[in-house]
């Protein structure tokens, strides 16, 4: 193999690492916004998902970008103002937040 092809090879190597890399962390920030909507709403994690979905579709943000807003807002509960609205509506969806074992309202 020409030392060329093997060098081209590695960058296509590195490129695809880099790849994965950004894939594993923005599913990470994904998980965690996730995990915050389900406490937040009293979701399943499918729900936490659609909602997400929802309010990226609703806003046209990504939804990696989302989830990261909403991880901020968890550190220093400033979101901005669509997207609290967006959220807010979308967690309307599916009903009324329960606390797990309070009766019905």
């Amino acid at each position: 193999m020409p030392v060329d092809g093997g060098s081209d090879r590695i960058v296509e190597l590195q490129q695809e690492v880099d790849q994965l890399k950004e894939a594993i962390a923005s599913h990470a920030v994904v998980d965690q916004a996730i995990g915050m909507v389900v406490a937040l709403g009293r979701l399943s994690p499918d729900e936490g998902w659609q909602v997400l979905k929802e309010v990226s579709q609703h806003t046209n943000i990504k939804l990696r970008n989302i989830a990261e807003l909403i991880l901020i807002w968890g550190r220093n509960g400033t979101l901005p103002p669509e997207i609290r609205s967006e959220l807010e509506e979308a967690l309307d969806r599916y009903g009324p937040p329960q606390i797990p074992g309070a009766p019905p309202q």
